[in-house]
């Protein structure tokens, strides 16, 4: 999970351009305007760091913890151009390859297999091994380059905006099957896929209403959820490890946690042991009004009050969060009850 914050144009810490967990979440990388860093989540520390007298690195993503990285260039002089992706060896500490498009480069993400790229108006797929281009998808407007791409090594799962408003395109090359998701009215603002690429959560520009699918079905909606009423910018999606959980950030500074239940399509509320998102106390006029019938999260945090991306550790009750601050959180929750986070660690980067 991810938060450009240059190019959402967040105010934050002077030399942080960049902020995104791996994989596993167990570590997070930092672009800055004199290279990047590493860190581990648990136990917190740094975990290396390297300085680019050229610039800054606008983007700086991990392959689990692997030694390579893709990094492109950002801040107010960038260290590569903005319109490359450069595949960085932290071995030999040099690139080992790269690829140029037309437009400036708005998100990437990586697979074993894969590199996936997305422009404002295309996301493409390339070959891990070689770079070889195997298909590219023209997409609505994107100016933050939301895509979401499965990291499991089973199945390999894309979803991305379509040329459509409000679609998503679902691409499933394991089995070389694809379809579409009408997701919204309005425009897609986050993007999520949960670790087989089985799930796919997505909110719209108005914020208000998360929504779960299931990929192998591309209409079929298991589930809406309500984070709230008023408008609000959406900075992260995420799903537990055992997709039992969802959480997400926003705008209006509250970390949402919303139990997903029994997703089969029975009612979830009925299932004894199962954890229950709070629904409104006029529920019972839902044939007459759907907003009473909405679900409301189980759990929650008041983050501090700058924009935050966060993911769920090792266990799916325990939550990591970055904020725009220069801050690193520890959460956790009781996932039979609910009810507000337990913030456990503060931890503050970069360091020193």
């Amino acid at each position: 999970m991810t938060l450009n914050l240059a190019q959402r144009k967040i105010a934050n810490m002077d030399e942080v351009l960049y902020m995104s967990f791996n994989q596993d979440h167990g570590c997070f990388s930092i672009g800055t305007d004199a290279g990047f860093r590493i860190y581990n989540c648990d136990p917190f520390r740094e975990t290396f760091r390297r300085k680019f007298p050229n610039g800054g690195i606008g983007i700086v993503e991990m392959l689990f913890r692997c030694n390579i990285l893709a990094l492109v260039g950002g801040g107010k002089r960038p260290c590569f151009p903005t319109d490359k992706v450069k595949l960085w060896d932290d071995h030999t500490m040099q690139v080992i390859g790269d690829m140029t498009f037309r437009d400036v480069v708005r998100a990437v993400k990586l697979r074993r297999d894969k590199v996936v790229v997305a422009t404002e108006f295309a996301v493409s797929v390339f070959s891990f091994e070689k770079l070889e281009l195997q298909l590219k998808h023209n997409t609505d407007f994107n100016p933050l380059g939301i895509f979401a791409l499965s990291p499991s090594s089973g199945r390999c799962v894309l979803a991305c905006p379509s040329l459509e408003k409000g679609v998503v395109r679902i691409e499933d090359s394991t089995d070389d099957k694809g379809g579409f998701t009408r997701a919204h009215d309005g425009a897609l603002a986050m993007i999520a896929l949960n670790s087989d690429g089985t799930l796919l959560a997505t909110s719209s520009e108005k914020g208000t209403l998360i929504r779960i699918y299931d990929t192998s079905v591309h209409d079929k909606l298991l589930k809406e959820l309500r984070r709230g009423t008023e408008k609000a910018l959406i900075y992260s999606l995420c799903f537990s490890g055992d997709s039992k959980f969802i959480a997400c950030s926003s705008s209006h500074g509250t970390i949402h946690v919303f139990a997903l239940g029994d997703l089969s399509g029975d009612d979830p509320f009925s299932s004894s042991g199962v954890p229950n998102n709070r629904k409104s106390f006029l529920s019972v006029l839902q044939p007459v009004s759907v907003w009473f019938a909405s679900e409301w999260s189980f759990a929650w945090y008041t983050a501090p009050e700058c924009a935050t991306v966060c993911v769920f550790g090792s266990h799916s009750d325990t939550l990591h969060v970055l904020a725009a601050d220069g801050t690193f959180l520890k959460l956790t929750f009781d996932p039979v009850k609910g009810g507000e986070c337990v913030r456990k660690n503060t931890f503050k980067f970069p360091t020193l």
